[in-house]
């Protein structure tokens, strides 16, 4: 039953109606699509369809948020759903943006707008001057380890709840914040000169006193604006004029939408026919244009001249927009502005950057809450021990005080300069040369990664196309064999430029042409390679750009002349397309070169050195629905009219002459990643072409379906062509691009490519570089524009199994808005994934999506401007420097020079970064615990009085010089050497699990903590009863000597740093046990008790120091010895 149904998209009506009627029940009837299609819920199967008495109530519904909202949804998290909507609600009312409309533009009148549109400004900062302290303040005190160290420090103003000194609560505090205030500062201060540079950029504004030079954020809606070559659009324009004598230019939009290959746009046939520049202001003309839109692929608008009898009327399209951030490629051209500012296309394609979290931190953030769980049930248990007798309120707090440290706000500190340690290691890291880590605070998000969404265009490709293969049926020609194709072209044309001397014109024609009526003839392999070569050589879109050379010469004379210098070395190819361009290099390697094209014709130069002109009657763009491009040209020598076309062979097969080798060439050559395309030609009679001709002037006139009866009348001609040849083309793929995606992969990352480019294009190096591998199949999600079509491909596309999924930005679209959930969950199964045709803002949603759907960690990569929204909106963005500039690279949290070094980044720093921080993070909390024990201990002992062990600076060295540089330490430990990291990537596995640090972690530090805080102090006062005086001295030193022996315990791998921080540290304490003794007393009671330097040097101190700290340490010590012996962790079983 499953595979009668069929599964191409159902576009009528009627055909839907028969298809959902046909014996089935009348509930499935779909008049009102949009109604029913809520009642049915995406199937799991196909029995919905065919029973019934189908139980599809009970399959899983869409919509599940529809539940009943009653006390317990309040209780159980309903309240910050409220309080969220009231803030987004207040925020919404405070800042209710303009609503954007369609507008008419008075050329070179500004004043003339009737509303006020937004400055044209580039803004990136994320404060103000009264925004900054503020603004910083809430990102440090929204952690609950900081706000709770706020209120503690505060509390110390009060007189009865005052415990120690107010140093040892504001200084660690103090400095916490003051490194953060500075770290911000210089991050924004950067951004404000970024932006000042680009707004103080100067243009030439025309106005009726000539130009005058403005600042690029004083433009205005109205303004017209001269954009010389090599400079930056400065807002979106209407193209007006350009001094190219064709009424075109070439704009490159690497910025926009990520592709490198420049774009032709038209400039306004009725401003381009005006004989000056000043005679823009003495016409009376408007732009009508639509309101502000995220689509930088359209436009739709009007241009209007009142003046004139009638009005001229023009209707404007996307190719004569000039959008913001493009760069101007060829010649001068002037605009007027339509869009400033925020209205931009892309201003409104970049996301706000938000300020990125770590798992890491929010995870210890978590920890942090359940201690203060534990220290306010301390508290309360050792009031209630007291009795509740006087102020216990006041006596309450002071205990909550007293067991501060069991929250270490060191913790910060620790973590915030291991950061900043991994940051400055990941730089010095010879084997990825070019790193730059721009966001210094989530250096561990790089070993928690599930997903990573790339670019294609230059992240995973160069951009360089290279013509590998030309194949003729018959015989095949590679790179190693293209000097054969070299000598029969010089050879055909040599023949061709003979012929004439002999006087007769019609033998100019060589014999292979000959007149249609004749019997085939097999052609030679000779003439057969001379018509493909001709036919690479005539059917494209691809002019031939000339470098001015002659200085002081205006360029309209240099163009006319003549003789313009047609020299190899000073001309360059533009096409839209990067494939055409790397066809054409190629016919000019073999011989045939392009020397010159206008709107009207094109020249070729034979290997001679003779100039063929050829008239082009009618071009055929190539579109994403016919998927080629079509050109009819008569050659000026001879008169004949040839129709070629080229195209994927998807499209062409069914429009050349029966053959038996296309389809199975193209499958091998698309299996070397070769992107292929078939040329065909068509001899026209005069007659045929002029009869086709007025057919399709006719159809471009019509009013109703115009494209699709242009299409028809197209068509007519495609119709048994001649196929002359298949070429292969190579987009060269960056460096070692396979083995670190199959690394990648092996590391349990699941890759998705977000690209702009075309479907085949985005397919064809998902083959090439590996990201769908070899064995998998791939489905191809078709174009769906409709909830019942996407209905039935989904459930198409549920059925396959292990496969790789290619879906265009509008069907995702489509799915995304009905089904959201069903496709999520469906693409997330999927070994690999490719969007292609995705715009800026759609690459930033599928990032939003996979982070809400799946809670995993998402990491973006990629080069260009396009790419910005997705790398500020993943949890982790990596930019790399590329040909596209540097815009991703300055708003990526990593900047790396090529994608290969991603591997190591996330294997080995990853890894690293994660793994340190997670033991260092427990350790601080460690530290903290043992001592907050002794101190209930104690207070236990003394009938639970709230009076401090330990004196204030013993305190804060405690947390300083004499454990600090050994706990930090930690930041230099490793698991396993990074060449073992990158050898076994399967060992990235285990860390997006978050087993480092998790409650079960964190509660044998807790019990490790209880443990030998309880021995530490019992046995201080057990072993001590004579000597009671000496209780701090003795459990002070044995607590020191614990902390050390237990971050020996904790290393994995010696540095000769961490021994020198071992020794250092025990140092700092003898010294300080001679000199700082009178700190060395019991709380309040005993502040006379000076220490004696006899008492610690008699034997009885030491041999009871040593025993509590063996009993406190060795225990733990036979535990990870046998834990490593029978069930050791996967790393240590590579090491060993």
């Amino acid at each position: 039953m499953a595979d009668s149904i069929p599964l191409n998209p159902v576009r009528k009506n009627s055909k839907k109606a028969a298809y959902y009627n046909a014996g089935r029940p009348v509930r499935y009837q779909i008049e009102d699509e949009a109604s029913n299609l809520d009642e049915m819920p995406l199937m799991m199967s196909e029995e919905a369809f065919e029973n019934d008495e189908s139980d599809y109530h009970t399959l899983p519904r869409a919509r599940i948020n529809q539940r009943r909202r009653g006390l317990g949804w309040f209780l159980c998290g309903g309240w910050k759903v409220l309080c969220g909507s009231c803030c987004e609600c207040l925020t919404h009312t405070c800042r209710r943006k303009k609503e954007l409309k369609a507008r008419t533009v008075w050329l070179g009148h500004p004043e003339k707008c009737e509303e006020k549109y937004p400055k044209n400004a580039i803004k990136n900062q994320k404060y103000n001057i009264l925004t900054f302290i503020p603004g910083v303040l809430y990102q440090q005190f929204k952690f609950f380890l900081n706000l709770y160290f706020l209120v503690v420090a505060c509390s110390q103003f009060v007189p009865s709840l005052k415990i120690g000194y107010l140093y040892t609560y504001w200084a660690p505090l103090g400095f916490v914040l003051a490194v953060t205030m500075v770290r911000e500062a210089v991050d924004e201060v950067r951004r404000y000169r970024r932006d000042k540079e680009m707004n103080s950029q100067l243009y030439s504004k025309l106005t009726v006193r000539g130009k005058v030079q403005v600042k690029s954020s004083d433009i205005q809606v109205g303004d017209l604006i001269i954009v010389e070559k090599n400079q930056r659009v400065p807002a979106d324009m209407i193209f007006l004029r350009t001094s190219e004598k064709t009424g075109a230019c070439f704009i490159r939009t690497d910025q926009l939408d990520g592709e490198t290959d420049w774009k032709l746009k038209m400039a306004v046939a009725c401003t381009q026919r005006l004989p000056a520049l000043g005679d823009l202001f003495s016409i009376s003309a408007y732009v009508y244009a639509q309101k502000p839109q995220l689509d930088i692929h359209s436009f739709e608008g009007n241009f209007t001249r009142e003046d004139c009898d009638p009005p001229i009327h023009e209707s404007l399209s996307i190719e004569n927009t000039l959008w913001a951030s493009t760069v101007v490629a060829s010649g001068t051209v002037i605009g007027v502005v339509i869009y400033t500012g925020k209205e931009t296309r892309s201003v409104l394609n970049t996301s706000q950057s938000k300020n990125k979290v770590g798992l890491l931190d929010l995870e210890l953030n978590r920890l942090t809450k359940a201690l203060f769980l534990a220290l306010v049930v301390l508290s309360i248990v050792m009031v209630a021990l007291q009795g509740f007798i006087g102020p216990w309120f006041r006596n309450l707090f002071r205990f909550i005080v007293l067991f501060s440290y069991i929250i270490p706000i060191s913790l910060r500190v620790n973590l915030d300069m291991g950061k900043s340690a991994y940051g400055w290691m990941i730089m010095k890291d010879e084997n990825i040369p070019g790193t730059v880590v721009r966001t210094s605070t989530i250096p561990e998000e790089l070993g928690r990664l599930v997903y990573l969404l790339t670019d294609k265009t230059g992240t995973l490709t160069q951009n360089e196309m290279v013509f590998k293969r030309l194949h003729l049926g018959t015989v095949s020609y590679g790179m190693d064999t293209m000097d054969e194709i070299q000598s029969h072209i010089i050879q055909s044309y040599a023949q061709v430029s003979s012929a004439p001397s002999n006087g007769s014109s019609a033998s100019s024609t060589p014999s292979r042409k000959a007149p249609p009526s004749a019997p085939k003839v097999r052609k030679s392999v000779s003439s057969r390679i001379h018509e493909a070569v001709k036919a690479i050589a005539l059917c494209h879109n691809v002019t031939p750009v000339y470098e001015s050379r002659a200085n002081g010469a205006s360029t309209e004379t240099e163009s006319t002349e003549a003789d313009q210098d047609f020299s190899d070395d000073n001309r360059t190819y533009q096409a839209s397309s990067p494939d055409e361009v790397a066809l054409v290099r190629w016919t000019e390697s073999v011989g045939l070169t392009l020397v010159n094209r206008d709107l009207t014709s094109l020249q070729l130069k034979t290997p001679a050195g003779q100039i063929l002109t050829f008239y082009i009657l009618q071009i055929f763009p190539f579109t994403s629905e016919s998927k080629r491009m079509g050109i009819i040209v008569r050659e000026e020598a001879t008169g004949e009219i040839t129709f070629y076309m080229k195209g994927a062979d998807v499209a062409m097969a069914s429009i050349v002459q029966y053959n038996d080798w296309l389809e199975e060439e193209c499958g091998n050559m698309a299996r070397e990643g070769l992107r292929t395309l078939v040329v065909a030609k068509k001899s026209l009679s005069e007659e045929q072409y002029q009869d086709f001709e007025s057919r399709y002037n006719q159809a471009k006139l019509s009013l109703h379906d115009r494209t699709l009866k242009v299409a028809a009348v197209v068509e007519s001609l495609e119709r048994e062509m001649e196929l002359l040849c298949l070429t292969g083309v190579e987009d060269q793929l960056q460096a070692d691009v396979r083995p670190t995606l199959e690394l990648l992969r092996n590391a349990g990352i699941k890759i998705w490519m977000l690209t702009g480019d075309k479907l085949e294009t985005a397919t064809c190096i998902a083959k090439s570089s590996h990201l769908v591998s070899r064995s998998q199949d791939i489905h191809v999600f078709r174009p769906v524009s409709s909830r019942g079509e996407a209905h039935l491909e989904l459930n198409a596309f549920r059925r396959k199994h292990d496969c790789a999924l290619v879906i265009s930005g509008d069907s995702l679209e489509v799915c995304l808005r009905y089904y959201e959930h069903e496709f999520v969950e469906l693409a997330c199964q999927c070994p690999a994934v490719v969007c292609c045709r995705c715009s800026p803002t759609q690459k930033a949603q599928i990032v939003k999506l996979l982070q809400q759907h799946t809670a995993n960690r998402t990491c973006a990569i990629g080069d260009g401007g396009n790419d910005v929204s997705m790398i500020q909106a993943a949890d982790c963005g990596i930019g790399i420097e590329g040909k596209e500039g540097k815009q991703a690279s300055l708003a990526a949290d990593f900047s790396i020079t090529q994608f290969k070094h991603i591997g190591r980044l996330l294997m080995v720093h990853g890894r690293n970064s994660y793994k340190r921080s997670a033991a260092l993070g427990q350790f601080v909390m460690h530290r903290g615990m043992i001592i907050s024990t002794m101190q209930a201990v104690f207070s236990s002992i003394f009938y639970f009085a709230s009076v401090p062990l330990y004196q204030g600076f013993l305190m804060v060295g405690y947390a300083t010089i004499y454990t600090m540089f050994p706990v930090f330490s930690l930041v230099l430990d490793q698991d396993v050497k990074p060449e073992m990291a990158l050898l076994y990537p399967e060992l990235y596995k285990d860390l997006t699990k978050g087993r480092s640090l998790s409650f079960k972690t964190f509660l044998i530090w807790v019990l490790i903590s209880v443990y030998q805080g309880g021995i530490l102090m019992y046995g201080a006062l057990v072993l001590f009863d004579q000597e009671f005086v000496h209780v701090v001295a003795i459990s002070f030193t044995a607590l020191i000597l614990t902390e050390l022996l237990m971050v020996a315990l904790t290393v994995r791998t010696w540095h000769w740093l961490m021994v020198v921080a071992e020794f250092f540290s025990l140092g700092c304490y003898l010294a300080s046990l001679a000199f700082l003794n009178e700190y060395f007393g019991i709380g309040r009671v005993s502040l006379g008790a000076f220490l004696d330097l006899s008492f610690i040097t008699t034997r009885t101190f030491l041999w009871k120091v040593c025993t509590i700290t063996l009993v406190s340490c060795l225990p733990l010590y036979i535990i990870k010895y046998l834990k490593r012996k029978f069930s050791p962790p996967s790393y240590s079983k590579l090491s060993s």
